[in-house]
């Protein structure tokens, strides 16, 4: 299940892609280009999160979610749309990634977008990602560190609707959670599941659920390196 099939179309930059990506879409959002490569980084973050850095992954635990960015057919779709809407705009101030996503589209074709490296990236960060894009300097301040960052914008894909309003809540780190569904998501995730007193929690705040994802830390620290890696390299 998680094998790409056949047909899936590769990317030979996928890592720089994902970058370019999350920082276009960022500016497009309205975030000046000061804040947007920190969208680049977290977008890097989460590539390696949902598939340790591997393009066009299926998912070994489900068949719904397929691609670069593990995304569903409705999710994939609305991503599609909403890109439609914003291209020209980034088009504009990034023509060379304009013509890139002309060449990608035509490339894929009629094939599902999710199988297409380029494509499945964009369509997901549009799809769950992108709103979010401009808080990311509010995000900043209340998250120093890169990988909370990452982090936080992993919690979107795994629990959206209480990380949404721990964001509106201006006290994020101190917003606690307690539905039983949402514990049980993050327990399917990894989170509060080592340890009897973990297991027994019935609520936790953010600041606790995101030292609780401490499986993830070794793959947010590989997409820093790689990010930290590609910077230097584009400034070389």
């Amino acid at each position: 299940m998680q094998a790409p099939p056949a047909d899936a179309q590769n990317s030979n930059t996928p890592f720089e892609d994902v970058v370019e990506l999350g920082t276009a879409i960022a500016r497009a959002k309205g975030l000046d280009a000061a804040n947007a490569p920190v969208a680049g980084r977290i977008s890097l973050g989460l590539f390696f999160a949902e598939t340790n850095g591997n393009q066009n992954m299926g998912n070994a635990r489900s068949n719904k979610y397929k691609g670069s960015l593990q995304t569903g057919v409705a999710e994939d779709q609305n991503g599609r749309k909403k890109w439609a809407a914003a291209k020209k705009s980034v088009a504009a101030f990034d023509p060379a990634l304009g013509a890139r996503d002309d060449k990608e589209e035509a490339r894929v074709g009629n094939l599902d977008q999710r199988y297409n490296h380029w494509t499945a990236v964009r369509n997901a960060l549009m799809n769950a990602h992108a709103e979010l894009f401009p808080q990311i300097p509010a995000i900043v301040k209340a998250l120093p560190d890169p990988i909370d960052q990452m982090k936080l914008f992993e919690l979107i894909q795994i629990v959206p609707s209480p990380t949404r309003s721990a964001l509106k809540s201006g006290n994020l780190a101190g917003y606690k959670v307690s539905d039983p569904t949402v514990m049980a998501f993050l327990r399917n995730n990894s989170m509060f599941t080592f340890g009897q007193a973990d297991r027994a929690r019935t609520s936790a705040t953010f600041r606790e659920i995101l030292d609780a994802m401490w499986l993830f830390n070794d793959k947010f620290e590989r997409a820093l390196s790689k990010f930290n890696e590609i910077k230097a390299r584009q400034k070389g």
